[in-house]
């Protein structure tokens, strides 16, 4: 990343930032904490830590990032180079950190100066680090999706209560003030009784073909593939060897489900901000969605859910819909979407489309004053502020692993429904499909050893 560009983005991303607290109890820290820091470790160096998560924390004075953890040698380089660069560009001295290297990132659990790791890995090595986290007592934050499995998410949650630590997912619209608006306007009855929520989500195209290539020496590949298993190397399903555009291995169901989880989390989890469902889930489920016949790139593409909950709230997602969500309600309805925020520039997303960030059918609605002995949702005005905030007080987080696991549910029952036909009842406490084998086969998937939450020993 070029310096003018760099500090570009660090300067409007300290403009939008809010006063973080500077004292924190020294339990949070390790040992040799300068300056009653957060020490932080950085797992995973892609486009996703350099464009959001670290000039995201690093904005935040008691935070202090000391050490980076990447498969690929040359990010994990570059990653210690960005967070040294930053300190130094902002504190005034090149010797503010001497950011250590893991190449393993459980070594760097090991390190007890560190008090707290950022999980920015590609989506199938989300789970296994943030529970050997927990296990090690750091805190985390994680991005979405939280998980690949229902399996691997429940494991994820129990274990983060059991061990106390405080867990944050990326879902970084809890602390956009329009999504909160909209789901306290909808709680608080501004639309009467909600029967309907559309949620406008994109498909991923087909890709292309991808004839094998030689591992790059700086890539560690077995690890990369981590549980996954063992397929020909080429640098279209990993990440590019020179810069940070979208990587291939979003498009690949081997390690993800495509946008059903990768942007599907987000309106999943908002949609339940404003539905009162952030701790159960639908009672069914049913989907279509094409699926490409060639080419390496194998996510869905075009595609329509439909979930219904038990408060009679019926619930359709698909990209022919506007990229946000609309709350439907006897009296009216609210949309609210990102507006013109990106989390990286690479984000596939109609900005022309979606730029009001909050519409009503009625204008008086958005302007409707919620009164004090009315419904009040928890205010944050930053992500990762939110999650260092905590760290000092003690107190849950915005956005915590089950309300995360809850969101993340959504997306994974839908992508089973995408290639089972018919309606599949859903049992959400339980967390399993009532009386079809098929379906329930698809809440885990085979893990390679020894990488996978399979054999960790919790």
């Amino acid at each position: 990343m070029k310096r003018r560009k760099f500090l570009n983005y660090t300067a409007s991303v300290l403009a939008g930032s809010f006063a973080a607290p500077s004292i924190v109890p020294s339990t949070v820290f390790g040992q040799n904490a300068p300056g009653n820091k957060i020490n932080i470790g950085q797992i995973g160096c892609g486009r996703i830590a350099r464009d959001h998560d670290l000039p995201g924390t690093m904005q935040f004075d008691n935070a202090r990032v000391i050490a980076v953890s990447d498969v690929d040698s040359k990010r994990m380089l570059e990653g210690k180079e960005f967070v040294e660069k930053y300190y130094a560009d902002t504190k005034g001295s090149k010797k503010y950190v001497d950011v250590k290297m893991y190449d393993d990132y459980k070594e760097m659990l090991l390190d007890n100066d560190i008090d707290a790791v950022i999980i920015s890995t590609p989506d199938h090595w989300h789970s296994q680090p943030a529970i050997e986290a927990a296990l090690a007592g750091k805190h985390i934050y994680l991005q979405k999706p939280t998980s690949l499995t229902i399996a691997e998410g429940r494991l994820l949650s129990n274990i983060v209560k059991r061990k106390g630590v405080i867990l944050q997912m990326g879902t970084q619209q809890r602390s956009m003030p329009q999504f909160r608006i909209a789901a306290e306007l909808v709680r608080n009855g501004r639309i009467g009784k909600v029967h309907t929520v559309k949620i406008g989500l994109p498909g991923d195209p087909s890709g292309p073909d991808a004839p094998e290539m030689p591992i790059p020496q700086n890539l560690n590949y077995d690890m990369w593939l981590g549980s996954t298993p063992v397929v020909p190397y080429t640098e279209t399903g990993v990440h590019p060897q020179e810069g940070y555009g979208r990587p291939g291995w979003l498009r690949i169901e081997q390690y993800g489900a495509g946008m059903i989880t990768g942007w599907g989390q987000h309106h999943f989890d908002s949609a339940a901000w404003g539905m009162d469902t952030e701790y159960t889930g639908p009672i069914s489920v049913q989907a279509v969605a094409q699926f490409p016949k060639s080419g390496l790139w194998n996510v869905h593409g075009d595609f329509m859910v439909k979930a219904e909950y038990e408060n009679g709230i019926t619930m359709y997602t698909s990209g022919g819909y506007t990229n946000g969500i609309r709350y439907e309600g006897t009296e009216g309805w609210i949309f609210v979407s990102r507006g013109s925020y990106v989390a990286s520039a690479s984000d596939p997303v109609d900005i022309e489309k979606s730029k009001q960030a909050l519409d009503a059918s009625d204008p008086a609605i958005l302007k409707s004053e919620i009164k004090q002995n009315e419904i009040h949702l928890y205010k944050s005005e930053e992500q990762h502020g939110n999650w260092l905030d905590c760290l000092k007080s003690g107190k849950a987080p915005i956005s915590p692993v089950e309300i995360g696991h809850r969101a993340c549910s959504v997306c994974l029952i839908s992508h089973i429904a995408m290639k089972i036909p018919g309606k599949l009842q859903w049992d959400p406490k339980g967390e399993h499909f009532i009386n079809n084998d098929s379906a329930n086969s698809m809440l885990r998937r085979p893990q390679r050893h020894p990488y996978g939450t399979d054999y960790i020993k919790v």
